[in-house]
C-alpha cells in the first residue's frame, strides 16, 4: 500500500483551500486608482492630483457642443488656483466626431480655444471596451450616468469619490454645474482616504 498517495492528496486539498481563500485584487474604488496617457506623452495618473477636485470630460473636435471647450477652459482659469483640474478625453465614440490625431487636437483645442488644462490621448468611454475609469464611473453611478454623447462631465471630489454625472447639454459655466464644484471645492479634504 502506498503510503504517500493520501499525504499527497491531503496537502493538495489543503493547497486548494489555501487559494480559494486568498482575495482577488481589489478593484478601484477611488478616481485616484485610474490613470491615463497625456496627449503630450507620458502617464497621466489622476492621483497626482490627490486631494483636488476633478472634472473628467469627454471631448470632440467637431460636435456641437464643442463650444463648451471654451467653458471648460473658463472653469480652469476660475477654479483651478482653489483646486479644481479640468480633464479633456477626446474619444471618437460618438458620431465619429474625433477623427483627428494626438497632435492635430492638441492644436487645434489651444488655436481655437486657448485650452491649456490637461487632455488626454484619444479614448472609449463607452462600452466594455471603454477605459478603465469611464468602466468604474459606470459602475459606481449607474449605467444610466454613462456617457451617452460628447462632452459627459464627471465630477470627482477631494476624496476620489464620484460625486455626479452631467449630461453633454449641461454648460460648463451653468449654474448647476458652477454650485457642484464650489460646494466640492468647499468640501474638506482632511480625512480624504489615498
Amino acid at each position: 500500500m502506498n503510503r504517500t498517495a493520501p499525504l499527497i492528496a491531503l496537502a493538495a486539498a489543503a493547497m486548494m483551500l489555501v487559494m480559494t481563500q486568498v482575495p482577488a485584487p481589489a478593484e478601484p474604488t477611488r478616481a485616484f486608482d485610474h490613470g491615463f496617457e497625456a496627449i503630450e506623452g507620458g502617464p497621466m495618473p489622476l492621483a497626482q492630483w490627490r486631494g483636488k477636485v476633478l472634472l473628467i470630460v469627454n471631448t470632440a473636435s467637431f460636435c456641437g457642443y464643442t463650444p463648451q471647450y471654451e467653458g471648460l477652459q473658463a472653469l480652469w482659469e476660475r477654479y483651478q488656483a482653489k483646486g479644481l483640474v479640468v480633464i479633456g478625453v477626446p474619444s471618437n465614440d460618438f458620431g465619429a466626431q474625433e477623427p483627428k490625431a494626438e497632435a492635430e487636437i492638441l492644436g487645434f483645442c489651444k488655436g481655437a480655444f486657448g485650452v491649456t488644462f490637461p487632455l488626454t490621448t484619444k479614448e472609449v468611454v463607452k462600452g466594455p471596451n471603454a477605459h478603465a475609469f469611464y468602466r468604474w464611473a459606470a459602475a459606481e453611478l449607474g449605467a444610466a450616468s454613462a456617457p451617452r454623447w460628447n462632452f459627459h462631465k464627471y465630477l470627482v471630489g477631494r476624496d476620489g469619490r464620484l460625486i455626479a454625472g452631467y449630461g453633454s447639454a449641461v454648460e460648463p459655466l451653468s449654474a448647476e454645474l458652477t454650485r457642484a464644484i464650489e460646494a466640492a471645492l468647499a468640501a474638506s479634504a482632511v480625512g480624504a482616504r489615498p
